[in-house]
């Protein structure tokens, strides 16, 4: 368009950004006195009449939407020419995209800006339309009466309703926040494509990078050393390749990145213990302070018969399970064996998918403690490799796993007597939420005795 001073009632004052489609002009409704963008079909594309309805399609859309959250139509009409344009709100603070030249936002921004944009793309979802292009540049920028940045969901080009995302339309989003299952025709698309997206959004927000190709995403705290762990686990969820590991839709993500932004969760410290197993006292204390300070960082835990113990951090000793075991749960020979679990919630213990730190410790009477080790899989978690350990009282086969669908790591261990035989040996599972630190010290506190 050449030489443009008015489109219909507003004056043009300058483009704001070209499409594929279409070209956004910043103008003036002098009538009403306030900025409007105007959004004018290309040349080029003025024939096609597929093409012009799929311009009008996203005036529809759009005004359909109804939400704060995503920018208002509040015009339609036609030039001289016969190429239709439509009229949004202006906003002000241009798109996400901008702020990357910048370099990584502060860690709450970044959060609260992601949970507004996953907001909006769950109110188009329940006006019933699923965007199918959430990136940076369809992410427009408003600034909110207390002078707080607001995020509006533009750029409904492609957007479908639940009928017509048969999947059979083409992917269309940019390749760094597409998910995966858009580039496959028949995969149908539902709410989580837009997570994986918005996933993509914030991932790009903490690190100031674009993530990499599914599946094959750096964890964002090796690019920001010392994010919250609950960060890191929120976004590689989003980022999950397999739908049915993601945020079931985008208002539950959002929800869990603005418990991010207050802030840390409040880890629990609880020092008197919980034993829960059924009919099983323990003998004498069932822990012991490793200093003398009002809050003790360790923790010596023990099983009911005290022969079995270990030292850990006190954050893990909110409730001890210490009735024994049964090594035949994992393949060895049957027989009820001392041992012990620690951790600050063990009722979740067995979920990968929960927030957990903890340990398990079990004495193994028969068997070969460093094959079961070896053995050992955690399907859904990233296999890290396996070390070998001389401790001081033990020879240990450590492999660990991180990044497990909940985002925290597993550590399996197999001790063995440092000569290489006899008794006794320990079985040694280790749950952390964030990746694995201190295991060889806790490993190496691990005593049995007679």
């Amino acid at each position: 368009m050449h030489s443009v001073e008015r489109i219909g009632r507003y004056r043009i004052e300058r483009p704001l950004g070209t499409g594929t489609f279409g070209t956004v002009w910043l103008a003036h409704d002098d009538t009403l006195d306030a900025p409007v963008a105007v959004k004018v079909l290309a040349d080029n594309w003025s024939h096609r009449l597929d093409i012009r309805e799929l311009f009008l399609s996203e005036a529809r859309l759009l005004r359909r939407a109804g939400s704060r959250r995503v920018v208002q139509v509040y015009d339609i009409g036609e030039l001289p020419d016969g190429r239709p344009y439509f009229v949004m709100e202006y906003a002000d603070g241009g798109t996400l995209a901008d702020l990357f030249d910048d370099g990584p936002l502060p860690v709450p921004e970044a959060l609260r800006l992601t949970a507004l944009a996953a907001r909006a793309a769950a109110a188009l979802r329940e006006a019933g339309i699923g965007h199918r292009d959430v990136n940076p540049s369809n992410l427009l920028l408003r600034t909110g009466p207390d002078g707080a940045r607001e995020v509006l969901l533009a750029d409904l080009g492609p957007a479908k309703t639940p009928a017509e995302a048969s999947g059979l339309t083409p992917a269309a989003s940019s390749a760094a926040y597409r998910p995966p299952e858009q580039a496959e025709p028949s995969a149908g698309i539902d709410a989580r494509a837009a997570v994986y997206s918005l996933g993509a959004v914030g991932y790009h927000l903490v690190t100031g990078s674009v993530p990499g190709a599914p599946g094959k995403v750096v964890r964002p705290d090796r690019l920001r050393p010392g994010l919250d762990p609950g960060v890191r686990r929120a976004l590689m969820r989003a980022l999950r390749p397999d739908r049915e590991r993601r945020w079931p839709d985008a208002r539950a993500f959002a929800e869990e990145l603005e418990r991010l932004a207050t802030g840390p969760r409040p880890r629990r410290r609880r020092h008197r213990l919980l034993v829960l197993a059924a009919g099983v006292a323990v003998a004498g204390p069932a822990f012991a302070l490793m200093d003398h300070g009002s809050a003790p960082t360790e923790l010596r835990i023990e099983d009911a018969t005290g022969r079995v113990a270990a030292v850990v951090p006190a954050t893990w000793a909110g409730q001890v399970r210490g009735s024994g075991w049964d090594p035949r749960v994992l393949g060895l020979p049957a027989g009820h064996q001392p041992g012990f679990a620690v951790a600050d919630d063990l009722a979740r213990w067995q979920d990968l998918g929960a927030d957990v730190d903890g340990m398990f410790v079990g004495m193994v009477g028969r068997g070969d403690v460093t094959a079961l080790v070896n053995a050992l899989t955690h399907p859904g978690c990233h296999y890290d490799g396996a070390r070998d350990h001389t401790l001081s009282v033990w020879h240990g086969r450590v492999r660990t796993w991180s990044d497990c669908p909940g985002g925290g790591s597993v550590v399996e261990a197999g001790l063995t007597p440092p000569d290489g035989g006899g008794q006794p040996q320990v079985y040694v599972q280790i749950r952390e939420q964030s990746e694995p630190s201190g295991i060889r010290r806790v490993l190496g506190s691990v005593r049995v005795g007679g």
